[in-house]
């Protein structure tokens, strides 16, 4: 199973990379994990007609951007969209004019899920739990191929964060601030916090993502965020653009 980080920045884009989206390429499935601007590069991977499922975790335009231009692509088969309550109406009203092309007139067809509601209507089993942010956001636990992946995109240090990521074989999550860094109203993951979820769920392997492009505006400043997590959690990686990883 192939993970490739597609786009690594939260915010906004940067010389550092695009906003957030990543790709899980299992052999019955594509996977695409929030549809920041690294969306576009989607094309690159999804060269076979398996199913796409797309999991949005809120609604910030980071998370989102990118679904204007899925007009770019022409794939055969339909993009299942999964979301929290509320996706459909909120999803129907940026995605449709004035704004951008609508979902019906794309050259494929788009069919949303609502969240839990419609979660055994997945081919595989997927939970989902809301995080803690400054607007609803949820994290999801895929089970893949024997395999447990979790994401936890924006979010502050939570119970729910290391329930998702419990045994998992991979988790994939935030890292916002840098070390040290903690903001209330605006919570959000550094370093420490980030790798003391991995610890406490005992996950295998870390891989940090979603680096504000206001905070971390080099690379280098990720690899210091990626030595910082590593004396909590050792096998600990920093994402950058167009990373891909096997588990």
């Amino acid at each position: 199973m192939k993970i490739i980080f597609l786009g690594t920045n939260g915010w906004y884009d940067t010389d550092t990379g695009n906003t957030i989206c990543t790709l899980i390429e299992a052999n019955d499935y594509f996977i695409i994990l929030d549809a920041g601007n690294g969306l576009y590069k989607i094309d690159r991977y999804i060269n076979k007609e398996k199913p796409i499922y797309l999991f949005l975790s809120h609604f910030h335009l980071d998370h989102i951007i990118g679904l204007h231009i899925l007009n770019k692509f022409n794939f055969k088969q339909e993009i299942n969209i999964c979301g929290q309550k509320g996706t459909k109406d909120i999803l129907n009203t940026i995605i449709n004019k004035p704004f951008t092309i609508p979902f019906e007139k794309l050259p494929f067809p788009i069919k949303i899920y609502e969240l839990p509601e419609r979660i055994n209507k997945l081919p595989f089993p997927v939970e989902s739990k809301f995080l803690v942010h400054s607007s609803p956001c949820v994290g999801y636990r895929f089970e893949l191929e024997g395999k447990i992946i979790t994401y936890c995109p924006d979010t502050g240090f939570c119970e729910n964060a290391i329930e998702l990521a419990k045994n998992a074989d991979l988790l994939i999550t935030e890292c916002s601030l840098k070390s040290g860094q903690y903001y209330e109203n605006w919570p959000h993951l550094n370093p420490e916090e980030a790798a003391k979820i991995a610890k406490e769920a005992k996950v295998k392997k870390l891989v940090l993502t979603h680096f504000d492009a206001n905070i971390y505006q080099t690379l280098k400043e990720r690899k210091e965020a990626q030595k910082i997590a590593k004396t909590i959690f050792k096998n600990t990686i920093s994402a950058i653009d167009d990373m891909k990883i096997e588990i």
